[in-house]
């Protein structure tokens, strides 16, 4: 089974989609500064290659920092009090306690040897470089590599400036035919118009070209792609009248950013009107988007839908839109230079309110759409998809919380993706933008009650008992103010989970029995609902039931299978497994955790992962291997302080964790333990996950991921 990406030790570094041409003097600079110096900072233009520069030399360093390279794209984020979440959520954080984010990351980075590689800061400086500052002070095996325009102006910086690329014949005695502009420029011409070839009949006129473009890669590489339809000399032509319109209208425009500025205006020109308007359109997305958002989005008002696949393809023909393939399917993405053009048309149409207003429809209706099919046979799809979307839900979620009479609409569309929120680790996110919108959205409807158990459901996962019981009771009060009898219950049984973790069995018993009689009249598949019955077996386990306990379990897990559900099921296996642990069966215990484990590898559950590899190390040590269940124990520590509260706050789980720890010192020793103990803290989650497992897998595709 193929762990998540972000879990691996290697880092996550994006691939190269296309080739790196020259610049191998400063690849060289920026590998020296790395080595000397903790925080580097590539600046330059807009369309210089900051980026691609700082992609490049992160995949040459692969190796030399021990726990991996990692990237986190901050292009699009405004909002500087989101800064850390988004780099969290990256870095493939679960985002899972109630902490500050500043410590979730500073835990995470801390004994590790990373990279970090933070892309386009420019917009969020000031805090970049407070954020920068204080992770380099608190986390001594950290480097940071940033991009941006200008200098972050942080304690510690170094800057490395990219230039653009040698023009021809700036340099005496060069082969001209090893200059990197001209190579870049017949690098992506080939591409282009295969065939073409750099020789003595075209170097002139190319190398003219590159110094009209002033050796701006983006410029260079849209002139390479027009050669399917103009020669060198029709663009030098074209180039030089867009030159002497630019230059009447934007004097005040350093001559680079005029040169750059103008290049992506004459591309502008030369593309059909349906391309021009469509790259206007597609900049209201953030990050990359797949063809069926682009349809809904952007089709319609001169824009026939059936004309978008064809339009798609010709703006990928000209370099405007990068294509690449995930496993939720195929996706693009506009370069930012070139959204930021295509924003500042929009705004000129008039219809950057209504785009944006599209994009928050289509991800609302893709949020409504994954919540009803979260419990079926395409879960694991889903889990990925929308990790995918992210970003895109994040604009929609601005746009709601910024446009005046559309705060019931971010309700829905934040209560909609609950399991984004507990199921894919990124609870902090969720409770932020909960708390945030049901503070603007005071008047009780459907939409608020939804908002607030879901509220309390994330508390719960936090181990935030007192917010939960407060968001459960708000919502079961107004529910009943306006009617909302399914939000009742639903409250209901949110005030029994807070119950069970403060081990009121009594209460737990009571209150999750009504959610339980409810589910089954319908035997829904919900958030609410039908998890009662794991919580409430662990309740009766607690109470010295487990035969009642197991029949519960077996009648959950029979459901889960039915539908093909995963998430669910693995908490009913794991909860059957410490059924199976009290009544004397070790191999079944054992079993059943593992098998636990294995479904939740397929999200990114650390909160789940921590109960199961509890139930191993407690089966470990029964089997007399105390230091496995020593290092097991000392992993799972080690994620549940990054990524929440230790076992849940719950006196329960905290109790047989200690007795567990007890006996493991008592069998190898305070200080053989202790060893063990910090071996397994150094696991990366997936490392953790094997040796639970007791497996080395190999990552193969996965076909649960399919459409």
């Amino acid at each position: 089974m193929a762990a998540p990406s972000g879990w691996r030790r290697d880092g996550n570094l994006p691939n190269e989609l296309t080739s790196f041409v020259g610049r191998t003097r400063l690849l060289t600079i920026l590998r020296q500064r790395l080595r000397e110096h903790r925080l580097v900072t590539v600046t330059g233009i807009g369309g210089v290659g900051k980026s691609r520069t700082a992609l490049r030399v992160a995949h040459q360093m692969r190796g030399q920092f021990k726990d991996g390279i990692w990237f986190a794209d901050i292009a699009r984020q405004r909002d500087p009090s989101l800064l850390r979440h988004t780099i969290n959520s990256a870095l493939g954080i679960a985002d899972q306690s109630s902490r500050s984010p500043e410590e979730t990351l500073v835990e995470w980075l801390n004994d590790r040897e990373v990279l970090l590689v933070i892309d386009a800061c420019e917009h969020v400086t000031e805090a970049c470089a407070r954020l920068f500052e204080d992770l380099l002070t608190r986390v001594s095996g950290l480097t940071i590599l940033a991009t941006s325009r200008h200098s972050l102006n942080a304690r510690g910086e170094h800057t490395v400036t990219v230039p653009p690329l040698a023009l021809p014949g700036s340099v005496p005695g060069e082969n001209v035919f090893t200059n990197e502009a001209l190579m870049l420029f017949a690098e992506r011409a080939s591409a282009a118009v295969p065939g073409f070839e750099l020789d003595e009949r075209n170097v002139s006129s190319v190398s003219e070209l590159c110094r009209r473009l002033d050796g701006i890669p983006l410029a260079i590489e849209l002139a390479a792609v027009r050669l399917r339809a103009l020669s060198v000399e029709q663009m030098i032509d074209l180039l030089a009248d867009r030159f002497s319109l630019l230059a009447g209208a934007s004097r005040t425009a350093l001559p680079r950013h005029q040169t750059l500025r103008a290049a992506i205006g004459w591309s502008h020109e030369l593309c059909e009107p349906a391309e021009r308007l469509l790259w206007a359109r597609l900049s209201v997305f953030a990050g990359d988007f797949e063809l069926d958002a682009a349809h809904y989005v952007c089709a319609g008002d001169n824009l026939p839908h059936e004309n978008i696949v064809d339009l798609i393809s010709s703006l990928v023909e000209k370099s405007i839109l990068l294509s690449s393939g995930t496993p939720s399917g195929h996706r693009y993405r506009l370069i930012d230079t070139l959204r930021d053009y295509g924003e500042e048309w929009l705004k000129h149409l008039n219809e950057k309110e209504r785009i944006k207003e599209r994009h928050r429809d289509y991800y609302l209706q893709l949020a409504l759409k994954s919540e009803e099919a979260w419990s079926g046979a395409r879960q694991v799809y889903w889990h990925v998809r929308m990790r995918h979307e992210h970003d895109n839900v994040r604009v929609a979620l601005d746009y709601c919380l910024n446009t005046p009479g559309e705060m019931v609409a971010g309700l829905k569309l934040l209560s909609s993706l609950w399991f984004m929120w507990v199921a894919c680790g990124l609870a902090r996110e969720g409770r932020l933008y909960l708390e945030k919108t049901l503070e603007l959205s005071p008047e009780p409807c459907p939409e608020r009650c939804k908002a607030l158990w879901v509220l309390s459901y994330i508390n719960s996962a936090q181990g935030n008992i007192t917010g939960a019981i407060e968001a459960a009771e708000k919502c079961s009060a107004e529910a009943v103010r306006i009617g909302d009898s399914g939000a009742v219950i639903l409250a209901t049984k949110m005030l029994g989970t807070a119950a069970f973790l403060q081990n009121d069995l009594h209460k737990a018993s009571a209150l999750l029995g009504v959610a339980i009689e409810f589910h089954k009249s319908g035997r829904e598949l919900n958030p609410g609902l039908l998890p009662s019955i794991v919580e409430l077996s662990m309740v009766l386990l607690m109470q010295g039931d487990p035969g009642e306990a197991e029949t519960l379990l077996r009648d959950c897990i029979t459901v889960c299978t039915q539908r093909g559900e995963l998430w669910l099921r693995s908490y009913a296996i794991y909860a059957l497994a410490s059924v199976s642990q009290a009544m004397g069966r070790p191999a079944e215990a054992m079993t059943n955790a593992r098998e636990a484990l294995r479904l939740k590898g397929y999200f990114h559950d650390v909160l789940g992962v921590g109960l199961a590899i509890e139930v191993v190390a407690r089966q470990a040590l029964e089997a007399n291997q105390p230091e496995l269940a020593s290092r097991l124990m000392g992993g799972g520590q080690a994620h549940w302080r990054t990524f929440g509260l230790p076992q849940l706050g719950s006196p329960f789980f905290n109790a047989e964790h200690d007795r567990c720890v007890k006996e493991c010192k008592e069998l190898l020793g305070e200080q053989a333990h202790e060893e063990a103990f910090a071996a397994g803290k150094k696991l990366s989650l997936e490392e953790l996950i094997a040796l639970a497992l007791g497996e080395h897998g190999q990552e193969t595709a996965d076909p649960l991921l399919q459409d």
